[in-house]
């Protein structure tokens, strides 16, 4: 049996020719592109360059946060304004934060008061260090040019005013009268000091104009004179107040009252004895300091200084 060739017109109408498929591509790619281009039309909200064209500056990779970064320079996280308090207006990152958003500690605050003045005669034991201290830090009291203090030296009248006007200038103010003593000259040194002294009614001249200035002052006349500047009221049994004193009978009748209210008040320092005033010896130098010391804390300038020689009454 002879094979037959095959049709050469049945060959060509199976095969697609390269012409039909080209154009049969084209056919559909173009309608693909207008279905796409439709779709897209009708949603604003997708960009179409943004999908088919790739950006020329890509978002930067944030980078890993190094072991040296300090943690003010993290980012902060944002709030929305819409989240915060009103009236408060929202936190803004800043190239320094540190500088935007201080950190503030809550520090105690740093007293201003310098340290006292370190005499060569005033020695960690002796009894009125503490008073003395207190004093001199605060320039109500000074020692003299070669470092001491001189705690033993009698007070004269002039000098004690003087202490006065720089213990309580702040509290009496610089209001003062001028008063003319005959033996006190114009010019002397501490006619400011005298003059607030008197006017305040911390101190008082003689009957016969006299003031003198010159005079050491008994420890009497010091608690007199603390007792009616500071305006104390009279115990109403004085007389049971002094009988604390093993020396009662030596205070003057004047300052009997005064010294009974110093007294209750916590002012009467007795060394070495409490229970000794001594009423008419020169005050020291070291007593003028304790007194004034004490008087500054009944009116709450200064702290107080626990002490066995401060007399105590016996139902305080």
């Amino acid at each position: 049996m002879t094979n037959m060739p095959p049709d050469p017109k049945s060959s060509q109408t199976n095969v697609l020719g390269f012409d039909e498929f080209i154009g049969i591509l084209v056919a559909f790619a173009s309608i693909g592109a207008v279905l796409f281009w439709s779709f897209f039309r009708n949603n604003s909200d997708w960009n179409l360059p943004s999908i088919l064209l790739p950006s020329s500056t890509l978002p930067a990779t944030p980078a890993a946060p190094s072991k040296n970064t300090p943690p003010a320079m993290m980012p902060l996280p944002s709030v929305a304004p819409s989240e915060l308090p009103r009236g408060q207006t929202p936190l803004l990152p800043s190239s320094n934060p540190i500088k935007q958003f201080p950190l503030v500690i809550p520090t105690e605050k740093k007293s201003t008061i310098p340290p006292p003045i370190a005499f060569t005669d005033v020695p960690n034991n002796f009894w009125a260090r503490g008073y003395i201290n207190a004093l001199s830090s605060r320039n109500i009291i000074k020692g003299y040019q070669d470092n001491s203090f001189r705690p033993n030296q009698p007070v004269t009248r002039a000098e004690f005013a003087a202490i006065l006007q720089q213990a309580f200038e702040n509290e009496l103010g610089k209001t003062k009268n001028k008063i003319s003593f005959q033996d006190v000259p114009n010019q002397f040194w501490a006619n400011s000091a005298i003059d607030l002294a008197i006017s305040t009614g911390f101190l008082k001249g003689y009957p016969d104009n006299t003031f003198k200035a010159q005079k050491n002052i008994p420890r009497v006349q010091v608690l007199v004179a603390l007792a009616s500047g500071l305006h104390l009221n009279t115990p109403t049994s004085p007389t049971k107040i002094l009988n604390t004193y093993q020396d009662a009978k030596e205070i003057p009748a004047y300052a009997r009252n005064k010294v009974a209210a110093a007294t209750e008040n916590g002012l009467v320092i007795n060394y070495p004895n409490p229970k000794v005033f001594a009423p008419n010896k020169e005050a020291t130098r070291a007593e003028v300091a304790a007194m004034i010391h004490q008087a500054l804390v009944l009116i709450g300038r200064l702290d107080k200084v626990p002490s066995q020689k401060i007399v105590q009454l016996p139902d305080a």
